[in-house]
């Protein structure tokens, strides 16, 4: 099996990749996300993805690297990871108000064939309207400082979504079904 390193921190992405057996070691990227929409979204999120992906392949000799970017786009605002709970409070409360785009960039790097894939995946959320008070009792609950949008649909967050339509896995942060087909494009079959 090759080497697979994973450019990111998130206990979400680790999860997801340990759902379906991956084994991998983890290397935060230190490369800075561009919050600027000044094409498309998808293109954003590849961008940063591919950023981060290549800030890590930097310092392997071999092996695989997975990296990902997730962000909200409301309207033709784009929405990250808050700076405080101040901004957390503001993100949910526009994100609640009308159905939301999320939208997950991914890059990865074959170090030994130097070969790069991106893709992304969007999915539609329909969440309830919040009131103030069920955002602050939320908060008093899940830190919302280390997810895009404020909000965690796989935790207690998953009581404010009415439906989805699209990669549920993607919300996350993570859609594992493009993942697996672009790891398989570069020779790492998760059902070998």
């Amino acid at each position: 099996m090759r080497k697979i390193i994973l450019a990111s921190r998130s206990r979400q992405r680790q999860r997801l990749l340990e759902q379906v057996g991956l084994k991998f070691t983890v290397a935060n990227s230190v490369a800075k996300e561009d919050m600027r929409l000044k094409g498309s979204c998808a293109a954003l999120v590849m961008s940063n993805a591919l950023r981060k992906a290549e800030d890590v392949a930097g310092r392997y000799r071999s092996g695989v690297v997975i990296a990902a970017d997730t962000v909200v786009l409301s309207g033709k605002k784009v929405i990250g990871k808050p700076r405080d709970i101040d901004h957390a409070f503001r993100m949910l409360k526009l994100i609640s108000k009308r159905p939301q785009w999320v939208y997950t960039g991914m890059a990865v790097i074959d170090i030994d064939r130097k070969k790069v894939i991106t893709d992304y995946e969007k999915t539609r959320i329909y969440m309830y309207a919040l009131s103030d008070r069920q955002i602050r009792n939320y908060f008093r609950k899940v830190s919302p400082l280390d997810k895009a949008g404020s909000f965690d649909i796989q935790g207690l967050g998953s009581i404010f979504i009415n439906r989805i339509e699209g990669c549920f896995n993607n919300v996350i942060g993570l859609p594992l079904a493009k993942l697996a087909n672009m790891l398989k494009k570069v020779g790492v079959d998760l059902f070998a």
